[in-house]
């Protein structure tokens, strides 16, 4: 074959040469498959429903919740009170109640060194809350008097009120010899025949002993009833 035959002779077209089809497949393949690769992913993301997707990415740990810090509550007046107080209060109590003393001889007798010992603020604590009728003991005491040991109305009324005997108010003691109900008559009588029979004295000795202002302090009619009714 001559030189000019060989440049005559035509050349392949390119889309017949084999590089060129093997390019083609390679690029079909990568189309093909492209449009549908996903990440597994990006799969599983798509596959959530909407509500449980935004939940789990919105989900935050619950905060720990804070205790609040205890607070000790106040404590009653009563819990704060000492104990020898509140043991000085029942004896006061004791006192008014089952022997109708007078506020002022409850205190003596709660502080004594001859009797209950409790120290003067525990007295004071006892009485400030001791709440009391101190004219219906008065007038108790009084009855007792009259009934067990016939007094006479002044003779009363001073025992009363005596700073050696239930040292009541004199207000208090007043009420009780104006409510009082006693035959003070029989009183003397009883009282006299009590010398009469105990010191033998003699009728006018009796008289004067119940008058006198150191004796019974009965009146002078009540001292000639109680002396003419003697004998009988």
């Amino acid at each position: 074959m001559s030189k000019q035959e060989k440049q005559q002779k035509p050349k392949k077209p390119f889309y017949k040469k084999w590089w060129v089809w093997v390019i083609a497949i390679i690029v079909a393949v990568q189309i093909g498959s492209g449009g549908d690769e996903t990440t597994s992913e990006d799969t599983q993301k798509e596959s959530k429903p909407a509500a449980t997707q935004t939940a789990e990415e919105t989900q935050t740990e619950p905060e720990e919740k804070k205790e609040e810090p205890k607070t000790e509550e106040p404590k009653a007046a009563e819990d704060n009170v000492p104990s020898e107080h509140k043991s000085a209060l029942k004896k006061a109590e004791a006192y008014a109640k089952t022997m109708h003393m007078s506020k002022s001889a409850i205190f003596d007798q709660l502080t004594s060194e001859y009797g209950e010992k409790f120290s003067t603020e525990a007295a004071e604590y006892a009485m400030s809350k001791l709440e009391y009728d101190w004219k219906a003991n008065a007038l108790k005491k009084a009855e007792d008097y009259s009934e067990t040991m016939d007094m006479s109305k002044q003779g009363i009324y001073d025992q009363l009120i005596s700073e050696a005997g239930e040292k009541f108010t004199a207000d208090e003691a007043q009420y009780a010899i104006d409510n009082l109900k006693a035959d003070f008559n029989k009183n003397a009588l009883a009282k006299a025949k009590n010398y009469q029979e105990t010191m033998s004295m003699s009728p006018e000795a009796i008289r004067d002993q119940l008058t006198s202002e150191y004796g019974e302090k009965f009146t002078q009619e009540e001292a000639d009833y109680a002396i003419a009714n003697l004998d009988k």
